[in-house]
């Protein structure tokens, strides 16, 4: 963690406590084509904590089972995923520490205390955001794909194709949260 250019070392995950999240109310009254023209890109990110109740919606939105069958048996996600995989997991780097979100449980699993958001920047990024009230990880887990029916597809078997899987799989995550912000007002 970084205080006055000095980076803190993380304390463990017992220090703080998973986050048991509200349901998500879907009852918004926006349209899909109005979220969509109003979808930008805004650079001036506030670092206020989002309610308990907008991060709960903002985390089904990005990834949450959303039906209990789905393709190959297991249960399906609000976003879609080749051979249905899931091999991405989202983390969430808020101010009191980094979680994992659970997305069968919609609960944020604590993995470390302490405020790391400056430190969740992606390759060659700058830390634009760096205080914003949550920023978000995309980390890929290869044994998700290995071990879904889908692997039997000849391609899988080549890491170039693995990487264009993981790399849809994050860009259809993402694409859900942009229009979350959108719809809700928040800055993305």
């Amino acid at each position: 963690m970084r205080k006055n250019n000095v980076v803190e070392h993380p304390t463990s995950s017992s220090d703080i406590k998973p986050i048991k999240l509200l349901p998500p109310k879907l009852d918004n009254r926006k349209s899909l084509v109005k979220a969509l023209q109003q979808r930008k890109t805004i650079r001036e990110i506030s670092d206020k904590k989002l309610s308990l109740q907008a991060l709960s919606n903002l985390l089904w939105a990005a990834c949450r089972v959303n039906r209990k069958k789905g393709p190959f048996g297991i249960p399906g996600r609000t976003t879609a995923t080749p051979s249905n995989s899931q091999k991405i997991d989202v983390y969430f780097a808020l101010q009191e520490g980094i979680y994992k979100y659970n997305t069968y449980h919609h609960k944020l699993i604590s993995i470390v205390a302490g405020n790391l958001r400056s430190l969740a920047i992606g390759l060659g990024q700058s830390k634009f955001g760096a205080n914003s009230s949550v920023r978000l990880i995309y980390i890929a887990d290869m044994n998700k794909l290995f071990n879904t029916s889908g692997y039997q597809e000849p391609g899988l078997h080549d890491p170039e194709i693995q990487k264009s899987y993981y790399y849809i799989d994050t860009g259809l995550i993402a694409g859900n949260v942009y229009l979350f912000a959108s719809a809700q007002g928040l800055a993305s």
